[in-house]
């Protein structure tokens, strides 16, 4: 993997907004691009060293009641609107050469991510640093329809996987198995069919060497051809860490100074195609911003050259 074709190095990059609820449990997190904006994230990341431009935001969809039963997941076609929307125009910042910086809104925008790389006939393998592995399927949770705890099963097209969402993108599916590394999740294991062969790096084995936890999920980035891209659910941190998570982890997550040293190595790793940052709750921050501050200087050292 060419070193050019990193955020670790000196390539531009494109900050894009996704401030989307519509697949979350609740209204919220579609303030979340704005917040981390207002919480100083573009002056941050020029501040250490990395040139970015802004490529502002898709359309806002704010979290809406949808009819009970009608739709499994809730709401998907609007969910799916929001993702070809967001496919559309990180497409057009992938065209201007930029490394993506993607600000949700909730977990399924990295289907969106992912979509606009296959559309430029990308392989690209898919590290996953979340609380939980998003694998649940809609027949599995018919009582809990909701499409942010699905997005990786849908990337992968398990069986049982909606085609308005399994079907973004110009091939099915989008991802496949040993391209994909679960990171520091804490949650319950989420491949109940035993159908998802991938990397698994729990939180507690990053918790006692994050360096060396980063470096296993690149033996697993390394299997792609053209580079790899890191989501980032802030729900991988114990929230007492950072109170931002839309679904919060209480007493498993990571600390903020293991997952800053984990992203260092992912993310300055040749390689690195861009980022997904999703999740973060304005909601949940004090008056004064306190979390959201925190939270874009971790990502603006994460992304600072080495």
């Amino acid at each position: 993997m060419s070193t050019p074709d990193s955020p670790s190095t000196a390539r531009m990059l494109g900050v894009l907004g996704v401030p989307s609820s519509a697949a979350a449990h609740a209204p919220g997190l579609e303030r979340g691009p704005a917040a981390l904006r207002e919480a100083g994230l573009l002056p941050a990341l020029r501040a250490a060293g990395r040139d970015a431009v802004d490529h502002g935001d898709t359309s806002s969809a704010r979290w809406r009641h949808d009819s009970p039963a009608r739709t499994c997941p809730h709401d998907v076609e609007r969910v799916a609107g929001v993702l070809g929307e967001a496919r559309a125009a990180l497409s057009a910042l992938l065209a201007a050469g930029h490394a993506p910086l993607v600000l949700g809104g909730e977990c399924t925008v990295t289907i969106a991510l992912m979509a606009a790389l296959a559309d430029a006939g990308k392989d690209v393998a898919l590290l996953y640093v979340d609380g939980g592995q998003d694998l649940q399927l809609p027949e599995d949770h018919p009582d809990e329809p909701i499409a942010d705890s699905m997005g990786v099963a849908h990337l992968l097209d398990l069986p049982g996987a909606h085609d308005a969402l399994a079907g973004i993108g110009p091939r099915r599916p989008l991802l496949v198995a040993d391209r994909l590394c679960f990171v520091g999740y804490a949650d319950d294991e989420e491949d109940v069919h035993g159908l998802v062969p991938s990397t698994r790096i729990p939180a507690a084995v990053v918790a006692a060497d994050p360096a060396a936890a980063g470096l296993e999920a690149l033996r697993v980035a390394d299997r792609a051809r053209d580079g790899f891209v890191v989501h980032l659910d802030v729900d991988v941190l114990d929230v007492f860490a950072l109170p931002l998570a839309d679904v919060p982890q209480y007493g498993r997550g990571l600390t903020l100074t293991q997952l800053r040293e984990l992203l260092a190595v992912l993310l300055r790793a040749p390689g690195c195609l861009g980022l997904v940052l999703a999740e973060a709750n304005p909601d949940r921050d004090d008056a004064a911003g306190t979390h959201m501050r925190a939270l874009v200087d971790l990502v603006a050292s994460a992304l600072a050259p080495a």
